[in-house]
């Protein structure tokens, strides 16, 4: 019995670890991880302006990424925010200062494309599908709702690797 036991848990043990190592693995290859630069020119925002610039960047982390916005906004203050989210759809905390979530939750479409939902005050904003090019040089992050000033969102900003 106790053989039996010791079994069971080492199976159980070995089936936990390689749940971690093959996220961790498919982490590693996430085509979104990357040091991503705003394409003004190629992106649109209704309602605008468009940032002056942005860059986001994208780290492997644990069982999802870990993303760090910066952006320059048309007015020339600057906006950073950060949060670490696995693609599991779950709430994750945003820190700094992002006008429209408190909270993002993520889940994996396919290889090349993340869904974030963001919330803030418990309620959905705005949603975002970001694609990455079969090249992996171009990021297109596709959002929609409404943002944190009550107006209706429809973006999509191009990103080019760098």
């Amino acid at each position: 019995m106790k053989a039996r036991i010791r079994s069971l848990v080492s199976f159980v043990a070995c089936l936990g670890l390689s749940s971690f190592l093959i996220g961790a693995v498919f982490a590693q290859n996430d085509p979104q991880v990357g040091v991503w630069k705003l394409n003004v020119a190629k992106s649109k925002y209704s309602p605008g302006p468009a940032p002056k610039s942005a860059t986001t960047k994208i780290e492997a982390a644990g069982m999802g990424t870990r993303v760090i916005v910066d952006q320059l906004r048309p007015d020339g203050t600057t906006l950073h925010w950060e949060f670490t989210a696995n693609y599991d759809g779950k709430d994750s905390p945003v820190t700094g200062k992002n006008p429209d979530a408190e909270v993002v939750a993520r889940t994996r479409i396919n290889a090349s494309t993340i869904q974030t939902v963001s919330k803030k005050g418990g309620k959905v904003t705005t949603t975002q599908t970001s694609a990455v090019s079969s090249d992996g040089k171009t990021r297109t992050v596709t959002t929609t709702g409404v943002n944190g000033t009550g107006q209706t969102v429809s973006n999509v900003a191009v990103y080019d690797r760098q």
